[in-house]
């Protein structure tokens, strides 16, 4: 593979969050958050080769923690405000080290169900296209459309979706539910399929892409949607959605005590994902 090929997964771990504070550090089904994140990013790297795996943190103790489980950590400033340009900031200190990565994928530290095969997939679409950015959408039933319109009723900025071109270009992401859906009683009868695509919160970028996020300011819609990605759109980058399969383990991460509760039932239930 060409340097420009080669790809490192950054795993973003805050020790400050307002509604889980340390939770990288905390235990899911007897093993960390950050143990398990790490254990994707190691599986994935290995798929994808030449790839490496490095947490990315502003906090000691994560720092120690990712030593203690032979994970490679960078101190990143705390001033970084988003995940993403928080995973450039790796990026950019470890290039100092060794070469620049040509690829740099963002595996958020909180999302410990993700499956290595979809973090995998994101490095092999932007090796073989020319996309900026490329990131999983999957396509809902009608009972998954059901579910998350009773769920935004609840929480109406909880799930994000797509509307993609035919070639799987990312025309726009919204927090409501897109598209709006005439006729939509003969398209149930028509098939299982609804026409919304769901947003998995993992994203892959070329590194000069991701170089121009962090220097660039926040878009008007943007900061509306409250969705870091817009930033590209609105600025006319091309974002790829890679198409998957809905994940079995529906959980987008984990923000709160009780998110941590259901993680634990959900592998009670499913099975641990955890590689042997």
């Amino acid at each position: 593979m060409t340097p420009s090929s080669s790809a490192l997964i950054v795993v973003p771990a805050r020790y400050g969050s307002t509604r889980l504070p340390g939770k990288p550090l905390l235990p899911i089904a007897g093993r960390t958050l950050l143990e398990r994140v790490v254990a994707v990013a190691r599986v994935a790297a290995g798929l994808a080769g030449d790839c490496a795996v490095v947490v990315a943190t502003d906090d000691e103790r994560i720092r120690d923690h990712a030593g203690e489980i032979g994970a490679e950590a960078v101190m990143t400033p705390e001033t970084c405000d988003s995940g993403s340009a928080r995973a450039c900031a790796a990026a950019l200190m470890r290039a100092e080290q060794t070469e620049k990565p040509g690829l740099v994928i963002n595996l958020q530290g909180d999302a410990p169900f993700v499956p290595p095969e979809v973090v995998a997939g994101l490095v092999r679409t932007l090796r073989e296209g020319a996309a900026d950015v490329a990131t999983p959408v999957y396509r809902l039933d009608w009972a998954r459309l059901d579910a998350l319109r009773a769920h935004k009723r609840q929480a109406p900025f909880s799930g994000t979706t797509c509307v993609r071109a035919a070639d799987g270009r990312a025309l726009w992401f919204s927090k409501t539910i897109l598209p709006a859906i005439r006729g939509e009683a003969k398209l149930r009868e028509a098939g299982p399929l609804s026409p919304v695509w769901q947003h998995l919160g993992l994203y892959g970028y070329r590194m000069a892409a991701l170089e121009w996020f962090g220097a660039a300011p926040q878009g008007a819609y943007e900061v509306l949607e409250g969705l870091e990605q817009l930033r590209f759109l609105e600025a006319g980058r091309t974002i790829a959605t890679v198409e998957i399969d809905p994940p079995s383990h529906a959980m987008s991460g984990i923000d709160t005590p009780e998110d941590l509760a259901l993680a634990e039932e959900t592998i009670a239930r499913l099975g641990d994902p955890f590689p042997a």
